[in-house]
């Protein structure tokens, strides 16, 4: 018994033995920093109690209402309360748009009141509303394929389902007929559009969602069904009887006032490289649906709470960590366009982004976007993270998520997590997106992943770049 033991304290001190040799970019008290850390924020509930905090006080805020003043003001007095060293926020600017309400029925052949939500910056359909025929379309490439003035004076629905994937992948075949679809039927001569909702649920709730008009396009109210909805729209089609529509959306697109919301920025200073900065991303808008905890009220409690850990250490890593809450991501990216202007001459300064955009349960593996040399210290950074569950993709393609992929398109450096998003896009976008849908233990997971990254990329000292 005894040689058993001293045997295997032999094997467990070689075997630390070699880790540290082949350690290169971490010491072994840096090491042992990064693990303390990894179990401070696995234990923490400060990333669920700033979710919290969010999704009560502040809630919807799309940018440039009054939910999303509330947010810029909330972020600011959080990231100071949580020990950051500078906060300041960036003005970003937009133009008016108002939800309004949405009246949807079918007339004929069977009468049926339809749950819709207007899709995000449509325009309205007047007080009266419209009534036509509505021509159905299985796919958005079915109504690209549509002859010219086929749909005058029709409404076009496209059923497209989307499918769900842990990896999110379904999104990409569903949403372009979001984008596009409006100003593609409205080339057809169509007066509206209506398509199933983009998610995988089979809640009665509409999808909501930006849309983008084409210039020089008529610009047509544009709605959203929700899945049981769309199915018993394709039901009635299946009876090969002409179906009459009727559309009221009250919806208001208001391009000449202007209104604001701002990205808010909030760092530790590095000690001993304080210009090079380590970036964390989220995005503080979200619909005016919902409370918007999952989408991104996840993503900025791990990055603030990620940080705050590291913050509170008796020295800060050598670079800087800067969080940024981007505005108005759900409208078009406005956040990120507006920070690369604003830091154009130090994105060079940028050593690597990455951000929260994406999924609701545990991460289970990254990916970087890193110059080659940079390539054995993200092997390395993988070895902290293997007791996470995270398994390392060495495909070396990663783009940044959503905000940060536009960042990192200017040359900045890359890190992607993937988190299970079996069941994200059953909430994506819509009313059912409230605190309730969170699990705390999978959020200490996620935030303790961006602990450590945050805490690796900052005191390491490698160059992504090269």
């Amino acid at each position: 018994m005894l040689k058993a033991t001293f045997k295997s304290a032999v094997l467990c001190i070689a075997a630390l033995s070699v880790f540290t040799a082949q350690a290169q970019y971490l010491n072994e008290t840096e090491q042992q920093q990064i693990n303390a850390l990894e179990q401070t924020a696995l234990n923490s509930t400060l990333a669920y109690q700033i979710e919290e905090s969010l999704t009560t006080e502040v809630g919807a805020r799309m940018i440039g209402t009054e939910g999303d003043k509330r947010a810029i003001a909330w972020a600011v007095e959080k990231m100071n309360a949580l020990g950051f060293d500078k906060v300041w926020t960036e003005e970003v600017g937009h133009y008016q748009w108002i939800r309004g309400d949405v009246e949807a029925k079918v007339l004929v052949p069977f009468a049926h009141d339809i749950k819709a939500i207007a899709l995000g910056e449509s325009v309205g359909t007047g007080d009266k509303g419209i009534q036509a025929e509505v021509v159905h379309f299985n796919t958005m490439a079915d109504l690209e394929a549509a002859k010219p003035g086929s749909l005058t004076g029709k409404i076009a629905f496209v059923s497209y389902r989307m499918q769900r994937f842990k990896t999110g992948k379904g999104y990409g075949k569903a949403v372009g007929a979001r984008v596009n679809g409006a100003s593609v039927a409205a080339e057809k001569g169509a007066v509206g559009f209506i398509m199933r909702s983009v998610g995988t649920d089979n809640n009665r709730l509409g999808h909501t969602g930006v849309l983008r008009y084409k210039e020089q396009v008529k610009r047509i109210p544009a709605v959203a069904l929700s899945n049981p909805d769309a199915d018993l729209m394709v039901n009635i089609f299946k009876r090969n009887k002409p179906v009459e529509f009727f559309l009221k959306v009250t919806a208001l697109r208001n391009e000449i006032v202007a209104t604001k919301g701002a990205n808010v920025i909030g760092e530790i200073t590095g000690s001993e490289l304080p210009e090079q900065i380590v970036a964390l991303g989220a995005h503080l808008d979200s619909w005016d649906v919902g409370t918007g905890a999952i989408d991104d009220g996840l993503g900025v409690s791990m990055v603030m709470a990620a940080t705050a850990h590291i913050a509170k250490l008796a020295e800060r890593p050598k670079r800087t960590i800067r969080v940024i809450l981007f505005a108005g991501e759900e409208v078009g990216l406005l956040g990120a366009e507006q920070y690369i202007i604003d830091h154009k001459d130090n994105l060079k300064n940028h050593v690597i982004g990455v951000e929260w955009d994406f999924g609701l349960g545990k991460i289970y593996s990254m990916q970087s976007g890193v110059g080659e040399k940079a390539l054995p210290a993200v092997a390395e950074l993988a070895t902290y993270l293997e007791s996470l569950g995270v398994a390392y993709n060495k495909g070396n393609k990663a783009r940044g998520q959503s905000d940060m992929g536009a960042v990192t398109d200017k040359g900045v450096p890359a890190m992607n997590f993937s988190p299970d998003g079996t069941t994200y896009f059953d909430i994506h976008h819509t009313e059912n997106d409230t605190l309730d849908k969170v699990n705390a233990k999978d959020l200490q997971q996620n935030t303790a992943v961006y602990t450590v990254f945050a805490y690796f990329a900052a005191q390491a000292g490698v160059d992504f770049r090269k």
